[in-house]
């Protein structure tokens, strides 16, 4: 066996203590070429080194520069841009690391380096450091501060499913929605959960379902999740572009990731985290025989309500009723008969009075006038009484008519106006009501079923406690907790209690002046 030539042999290297002739000269590139061979046939194919990262730079071309070091040496490193992209963590300096590639020699500088193919940092494993490293990333921008979070909806009508159609987590969710609350549209949008590209896929789905949400008739919570796993099943949930995207959403998102002790940043960012994903189902619907007794509970509390208004106004219109001028109605009536009586009684011995006095002054002038004999003038005298007595007496006739005339008019406007008459048609109103009013009360009932679902978030939006969270405040006078509702109310050294959205606070009344508003 032929003896393994060493580098000086191999080579027109010149033997130590020789003088070199002209012949066996190299260059500087023939030297660096020697060195590359050598030290490739002297290394294995890979090698693992450990050591600092120091001077790290990422190129604009995606290469990765760096330098390894220990106590007494240091090692340039290079890691191409097609490796680098599979780092699942953030190389930076000061990380102890194991860097496995290829030493070979940078002709062009003269150096040898190490060509790094696959970098794993020292003491933990690659994936739990890219966890701690996006959680600390995310953590600062404020992607999982709770002002963020978008509350969900008490009664949903759509719910998107972004998993995979094919496991065990899809029919758990399917079957928890359907027992709890079968009402509910649930569609499926199948990604893969693991592998290469599932990140994509979700964070894809995310954007396509916020995209379409109108055309889908209208989406009110989305469940993004999957089944338990290993940290590398679950990875995919732990990518940046995933988190991105459920921050960037409209539509609440509940993240159902693995079992209850596996947290992914998916968790961390979503409005809400379930611990599986059957508990995921359970947070986005309610329980429907729970809906169904708070309606009952509504329908029964309507019904007390009506049926206090309706003995309320009976109470009312009993006490009407038993008010003075309603217990004699006519007795207006019956005071202005009385005047006319009157006035047509006094008229009558008026006249009757008149007509005694010129029937004694007629029998007075009797005796004259027969002594006279003027019998011409008897008659003429006898026809001017008696015309003056058919016209006395066809003035009290008219006159006696125009008061019953009048007498009748004031008693028909007096019948229109009657309270009694008044309280005659409302009586016959409430029988009516009484009557129609069940039927009425259930088509209601019926309609505020149907909209209950409305109802509640109008009525949470105006609500007591919602109007003070957007900064409004109630404040009390501390003795009688009366509202405040002026400054004229207020006087100097007067304790008052105000209530903002998340509790009370007392204070004390100092200088109290009233202005005019926008003075």
């Amino acid at each position: 066996m032929e003896p393994k030539k060493t580098i000086a042999e191999s080579s027109n290297i010149p033997k130590a203590g020789n003088a070199p002739a002209r012949n066996d000269l190299l260059t500087v590139s023939q030297l660096t070429a020697l060195v590359k061979r050598a030290i490739q046939s002297a290394f294995p194919s890979t090698v693992h080194v450990v050591g600092e990262i120091s001077n790290f730079k990422r190129h604009s071309s995606g290469h990765l520069y760096f330098t390894l070091k220990d106590e007494a040496t240091e090692l340039g490193c290079v890691m191409w841009r097609s490796e680098a992209g599979k780092l699942k963590f953030a190389p930076k300096d000061g990380l102890e690391v194991i860097a496995s590639g290829t030493i070979e020699v940078f002709e062009r500088a003269g150096r040898y380096q190490l060509y790094t193919r696959r970098l794993e940092p020292r003491g933990i494993g690659a994936l739990e450091l890219a966890f701690r490293q996006l959680r600390e990333k995310l953590q600062k921008e404020g992607l999982f501060d709770p002002r963020h979070k978008k509350p969900l909806p008490t009664f949903p009508q759509r719910i998107v499913l972004v998993t995979s159609p094919t496991g065990a987590a899809i029919a758990d969710m399917l079957r928890t929605i359907e027992r709890r609350y079968p009402c509910v549209d649930v569609l499926v949008y199948p990604v893969r959960v693991q592998g290469d590209g599932a990140a994509a896929e979700i964070a894809a789905a995310i954007r396509n379902v916020n995209a379409q949400a109108e055309q889908l008739g209208g989406i009110d919570v989305m469940i993004v999740g999957r089944g338990g796993g290993s940290l590398e099943d679950l990875w995919a949930f732990n990518e940046e572009i995933v988190a991105r995207a459920i921050f960037a959403t409209r539509i609440p998102i509940i993240s159902a990731v693995g079992h209850e002790l596996d947290v992914t940043i998916a968790d961390l960012v979503a409005d809400v985290r379930a611990a599986t994903p059957t508990a995921a189902a359970e947070l986005a619907v309610p329980v429907m025989d729970e809906v169904l007794d708070r309606l009952r509970s509504q329908e029964l509390r309507v019904w007390r309500a009506v049926r206090a208004k309706v003995e309320l106004g009976g109470t009312r219109l009993h006490g009407v009723l038993k008010r003075e001028p309603l217990r004699d109605a006519m007795a207006v009536v019956r005071r202005r008969e009385q005047i006319v009586d009157e006035w047509t009684n006094r008229a009558q011995r008026s006249l009757a009075s008149r007509f005694h006095a010129a029937r004694r002054t007629l029998d007075a002038l009797e005796p004259v006038v027969r002594r006279i004999a003027p019998h011409a003038y008897l008659l003429r005298t006898g026809v001017i009484l008696r015309d003056a007595e058919h016209a006395l007496r066809w003035a009290i006739s008219r006159r006696l008519t125009g008061c019953t005339t009048l007498v009748t008019d004031y008693k028909g406007r007096l019948d229109r106006v009657s309270p009694a008459n008044r309280v005659q048609r409302l009586a016959e109103q409430v029988a009516r009501l009484g009557t129609s009013l069940p039927a009425a009360l259930a088509q209601r009932l019926t309609l505020l079923k149907q909209r209950l679902g409305s109802q509640e978030a109008l009525l949470g939006a105006v609500s007591h406690q919602n109007v003070l969270a957007r900064g409004f405040s109630i404040t009390r006078l501390k003795k009688g907790r009366k509202i405040v509702r002026s400054v004229a109310e207020l006087t100097d050294r007067q304790r008052l209690v105000t209530q903002v959205s998340d509790g009370e606070f007392e204070s004390e009344t100092v200088n109290v002046n009233q202005r005019e508003l926008f003075e």
